[in-house]
């Protein structure tokens, strides 16, 4: 499985974006696909997950919660994060995941399959 983020950018604080991750195939039957990002010498750090077992369940980070919120499209094996209000500690490389057994888990080693990452850069 291949994952393909795009969406990034350069945005003012208080701006949005909005984030894309295509699979190239499914996962499994089941499964969930989440977004990490990890800012220069940080570790990398959940920001939300989103389980296709289950369409209405969503996970998020208490640091992105009210501002981001993540959706997903089974037919497409996609996922996307809406990013609004956003701040400077907000730029980070952002990596979405896929993890086969849809544990929609905050901890990254959960997840079988990264993509590349997109860089978001949010400016004072």
């Amino acid at each position: 499985v291949q994952l393909q983020a795009s969406g990034g950018g350069l945005v003012q604080a208080g701006g949005s974006l909005r984030l894309s991750c295509a699979a190239s195939e499914r996962a499994s039957s089941d499964y969930a696909m989440a977004w990490f990002r990890q800012a220069p010498g940080k570790e990398r750090e959940f920001v939300a997950a989103i389980s296709f077992n289950d369409a209405s369940t969503y996970y998020y980070a208490d640091s992105v919660k009210g501002r981001f919120t993540i959706s997903g499209d089974a037919a497409r094996n996609s996922v996307y994060l809406q990013m609004n209000s956003l701040k400077p500690e907000d730029t980070a490389v952002y990596y979405c995941a896929a993890d086969s057994f849809g544990r929609s888990s905050d901890y990254p080693r959960a997840y079988d399959y990264w993509g590349r990452g997109t860089q978001v850069t949010v400016s004072s």
